[in-house]
């Protein structure tokens, strides 16, 4: 058992908040600070953000968190920082911020699209992925196409989480988990490999490339610059960090090959460890994250973005500021299920069948109300999750029960939606900050403080609610499904066309 009078701080940047957390040993939560950003929009489908706002709000809510917990700073034997994966974080010549995209951004989905069309069947077989708009190497292959005098400024390619180690320990370092889910990776050996980048056309990007390590091997240590801004101890060892999937999945409880993570968050997160990687042409990707440990993902930009747009746009506005999401799960809960309910299809951010998707509610009537609305936001959000899982079973990665993490998580309705529909056990774990807790269990492996994940995972994580399938909502939703998958293969060719009519300024 690891020493009870240490600390481990877990960082979790997302694409809007970041959040600094501290635990004990136990993975006891001592204090916590969370920030929201702001995502800039400069053009359509850029979706980006200011790294020196992302470093101003990161140092704040670290000063903010440890001024909470009124701990001494000695005691942090390690700081661990998971952040969202894929987008572009460069660093000029000089190590200074040149450019931030986060993972919603769309500017490369023709770019994309062409390099699937060319080279997507031998990138699979170099990376387990094929390129889609977000991904880190075809934003770096638009840049250079149509911004080449910003691709001649650019020093290093980082991720959101990256940058946050640099600014905390001034190494220009990334790790495998997030260069493996960006596609940059040789698979299943986790490593550089010159032929994807020509495949991507950016062939002399190599330099730009950081020291690449494991995610719970130390980064760096906490500078005194660094430590004068956050309130750090200088000299505080950094691990190199976690594509946030990866380490929501450890901070819920996930660990051993076969066990399964959903996270309902930005994103819809699909995820099964493994032993080794699976090889199918229909999942999204494959990381790995150290010795013998795979995720394998389907995921889409589809999930609880959803609902914080609603929230954003119509709830907020609307004067329900105490607790917009409280005010959502109650008009929920007032509407009984039925089956001609209305439809919503959860593409306010495109979909990874195709970047010309869009959202759209269907089967409206006068006598529905706001909570028919968001039950079928719900529903639409559930039924992305749903058909990402069935690509992953038919892949040949079942599995008979799942933790469900992320804002989604949070909702007292949406697990039993989640057991209800997937027809399996649903776990939420204890801790809902799962993000930072994952990035503070690999501080805690890579201070020594455990000798395994196993180990670390066992005494940090617990379950807070266990949710069974209820079986008679289950031919329900089965109906339900059936007819959303029915009227999104009908909208393909009018979304294709609504798409023609935006590119030629129509």
């Amino acid at each position: 058992m690891p020493e009870d009078n240490k600390f481990l701080l877990g960082l979790d940047a997302g694409n809007t908040v970041i959040k600094a957390v501290l635990f004990d040993c136990r993975g006891r939560q001592i204090a916590m600070s969370a920030l929201d950003g702001q995502s800039l929009s400069p053009l359509p489908g850029h979706v980006e953000r200011d790294l020196r706002e992302l470093w101003r709000n990161a140092r704040k809510v670290i000063r903010d968190c440890l001024e909470k917990a009124d701990a001494d700073p000695s005691r942090i034997a390690a700081v661990g920082c998971a952040g969202h994966g894929n987008g572009l974080y460069l660093l000029d010549k000089g190590n200074e911020p040149l450019l931030g995209i986060q993972s919603l951004d769309t500017r490369a989905a023709d770019l994309s699209g062409e390099l699937a069309a060319l080279h997507g069947e031998r990138l699979h077989a170099l990376s387990l992925q094929k390129p889609w708009p977000s991904q880190t190497p075809a934003l770096l292959a638009w840049i250079k196409k149509s911004r080449p005098d910003l691709y001649a400024r650019a020093g290093t390619v980082l991720f959101c989480k990256d940058f946050i180690t640099f600014k905390l320990t001034g190494e220009r370092v990334s790790e495998i988990s997030d260069m493996s889910g960006s596609g940059l990776l040789r698979m299943p050996d986790c490593r550089y490999d010159p032929e994807i980048l020509e495949l991507f056309g950016i062939g002399d990007v190599g330099d730009l490339l950081p020291r690449l390590i494991e995610p719970a091997d130390i980064a760096g240590r906490v500078t005194a610059e660094a430590a004068a801004a956050t309130g750090l101890l200088e000299g505080t060892p950094v691990i190199g960090g976690y594509f946030d999937v990866v380490a929501s999945a450890l901070g819920s409880g996930v660990v051993h090959a076969g066990e399964a993570s959903i996270i309902a968050g930005t994103w819809s997160i699909n995820q099964v460890f493994s032993e080794t990687p699976v090889v199918d042409p229909d999942i999204f990707m494959a990381a790995g994250f150290a010795s013998a440990r795979y995720v394998n993902i389907e995921s889409s930009a589809t999930s609880a973005a959803n609902l914080e747009w609603y929230v954003r746009e119509l709830v907020e506005r609307g004067g329900h500021h105490e607790d917009p999401f409280g005010y959502c799960n109650a008009r929920i809960a007032e509407v009984t299920p039925a089956a001609d309910d209305p439809l919503f299809h959860p593409f306010l951010y495109g979909s990874g069948q195709g970047a010309e998707f869009r959202a759209g509610f269907y089967g409206l009537a006068g006598w529905h109300t706001e909570g028919h609305l968001l039950r079928a936001l719900f529903e639409g959000v559930l039924f992305e999750h749903r058909r990402h899982v069935d690509t992953l079973d038919r892949a040949g990665v079942p599995f008979d029960s799942a933790v469900l993490a992320g804002g989604g998580a949070r909702s007292p309705v949406w697990p039993q939606m989640f057991a209800d529909c997937l027809g399996v056990p649903i776990r939420v774990a204890e801790n809902q900050e799962t993000g930072a807790l994952g990035a503070a269990i690999g501080a805690g492996v890579g201070a020594g403080l455990f000798g395994s994940y196993e180990d670390a995972v066992g005494a940090m994580t617990r379950v807070r609610h266990l949710f069974q399938p209820d079986p008679l909502m289950k031919p329900h939703y089965d109906m339900r499904y059936g007819t959303y998958l029915k009227i999104a293969e009908a909208m393909r060719p009018i979304w294709s066309e609504m798409s023609t009519i935006r590119s030629s300024g129509g």
